[in-house]
C-alpha cells in the first residue's frame, strides 16, 4: 500500500506539474515496475475515473468548462470506450505497446508544433462531434490514456475552440470515457480496483503538489523537462518492444 501511494502521488505531481493526463505516466511505470500491459490499463482508467472528476469539478467552479459544447463528443467518447475492453482482451499484448508507444510519440512529436488559436468558433453538426468522439473514446481507452492529448488539438485547430476552455473540455471527456472504459474492461477481465482506488486518491495530494511546483518554474524549462520525460517514455516502450529479449 506504501508503495501505491508513492507511486499516485508521483504521478499526480508530474501530471499537475505538466498538465498531461495520469494514465501517459501510469501505464509506462507500472509497466516498468512488472505488470503486464492489460493490467497496468486497468489500474490506470480507475485512476483517471477519480483525477477526470475531480479535475472537471475545479474547471467548472473557475468557469471555463463548457458542458453543452463537450457533451456531445463526450457521448460519443462513452459508447467508443464501451467497446474498448473487449478489443483489448482480444488484442496482444505487444500490439497494445505498440499502440502506446505510437501514441507517446505523438505526444512527444506535438511539443514541437504551435496549435494556432483562432477568435471564431466554428459550428460542427452534432453527428461529427458523436464520431470524434466515438473514435477517440475507442482509441483512448484501449491503451489506458485519457485522450484529451489528441482531443484538445482537434478543438482548437479544427473547431476553433479557446485553448483554455478546449483543455477543460478534454478532461470533461475523460469523465464519459473512463467510466465507460472501467465498465468495459471489468466486464471483460479482471480488474485491479483497489490498487487503482488508492494511486488515485492519492494522486489528488500529487496534483496539489505539481500545480504549486509548475508555477515556481519558468514555462521554457517545464517544457524541456517535459519533452525529456516523453522522450524517456518513447525509449523505454522502444527497448520493451523491440530489444526485450534480444
Amino acid at each position: 500500500m506504501v508503495e501505491l501511494l508513492f507511486l499516485g502521488v508521483g504521478v499526480g505531481a508530474l501530471s499537475g506539474f505538466f498538465g498531461i493526463g495520469g494514465g501517459t505516466i501510469l501505464v509506462p511505470l507500472l509497466l516498468f515496475l512488472g505488470h503486464q500491459i492489460k493490467d497496468a490499463i486497468g489500474i490506470s482508467i480507475v485512476q483517471m475515473v477519480f483525477s477526470s472528476i475531480y479535475g472537471s469539478y475545479l474547471n467548472n467552479k473557475k468557469k471555463t468548462l463548457d458542458v453543452p459544447m463537450v457533451l456531445i463528443i463526450g457521448i460519443g467518447g462513452f459508447c467508443g470506450a464501451f467497446f474498448s475492453g473487449f478489443i483489448a482482451s482480444s488484442v496482444d499484448d505487444r500490439v497494445l505497446e505498440i499502440i502506446f508507444l505510437l501514441f507517446a510519440s505523438f505526444a512527444l512529436l506535438r511539443l514541437f508544433f504551435k496549435t494556432t488559436q483562432h477568435r471564431t468558433q466554428k459550428y460542427v453538426s452534432r453527428a461529427v462531434l458523436f464520431f470524434i468522439g466515438f473514435v477517440l473514446g475507442t482509441l483512448s481507452m484501449l491503451i489506458g490514456v485519457g485522450g484529451s492529448i489528441l482531443l484538445v488539438p482537434i478543438l482548437v485547430g479544427f473547431l476553433h475552440v479557446d485553448l483554455k476552455r478546449a483543455i477543460s473540455a478534454g478532461l470533461f471527456f475523460v469523465v464519459f470515457s473512463s467510466v465507460a472504459g472501467l465498465i468495459s474492461h471489468a466486464i471483460s477481465r479482471e480488474i485491479d480496483f483497489y490498487s487503482g482506488t488508492i494511486i488515485g486518491l492519492a494522486s489528488f495530494v500529487g496534483v496539489y503538489i505539481g500545480v504549486h511546483l509548475k508555477e515556481k518554474v519558468d514555462a521554457v524549462v517545464q517544457k524541456k523537462l517535459l519533452v525529456l520525460f516523453y522522450l524517456l517514455i518513447v525509449l523505454y516502450l522502444a527497448q520493451r518492444i523491440f530489444f526485450r529479449g534480444n
